[in-house]
């Protein structure tokens, strides 16, 4: 399962957004109807995670857990107890809480990412400054190749 692509759509006084046709397609090909949602560890968004793949993350955490880990089980709580099951309504409408918008900093135009294997909510204005382009992704990109290849990053060579 695949994400790709963005999409801008707005929030209702409710805090419902339809959840984009095409990551719709996605998850109803993939036999998911429930997504768990939660603020990203990084960055200002939100970050919808399909259950199979939610379920997978959390599979893992907990086994490179100790149970008298307490440092490490603390985080996992943290990790899930900042999360919610939503599912979408018979319209594909998402309804996202209001501390969820709050905190990504989202009033009502949103834009959604496909990041790989989840989805990220994003205000539109945040989302906007973050995919422009400034050189950096051609560099960076670059640099990763390279390091992937065992190759120094020939740029800085000289």
């Amino acid at each position: 399962m695949r994400f790709t692509g963005n999409t801008d759509a707005k929030t209702d006084t409710k805090g419902r957004v339809f959840l984009p046709a095409a990551f719709r397609k996605v998850l109803q090909g993939s036999g998911e109807e429930g997504l768990i949602l939660r603020r990203d560890v990084f960055q200002h968004c939100l970050v919808l995670y399909p259950e199979s793949i939610w379920n997978r993350l959390i599979d893992d955490l907990t086994a490179r857990t100790h149970p008298f880990d307490r440092k490490g089980r603390e985080l996992l709580r943290r990790f899930v107890a900042d999360a919610e099951r939503i599912v979408p309504d018979g319209n594909g409408r998402l309804l996202l809480s209001r501390r969820y918008l709050l905190s990504a900093g989202i009033t009502t135009d949103v834009r959604f990412i496909g990041m790989d294997d989840t989805i990220e909510i994003w205000s539109r204005e945040e989302a906007e400054k973050l995919l422009e382009d400034n050189g950096e992704l051609g560099d960076g990109l670059e640099a990763m190749i390279n390091i992937a290849a065992g190759q120094p990053n020939a740029s800085h060579e000289q």
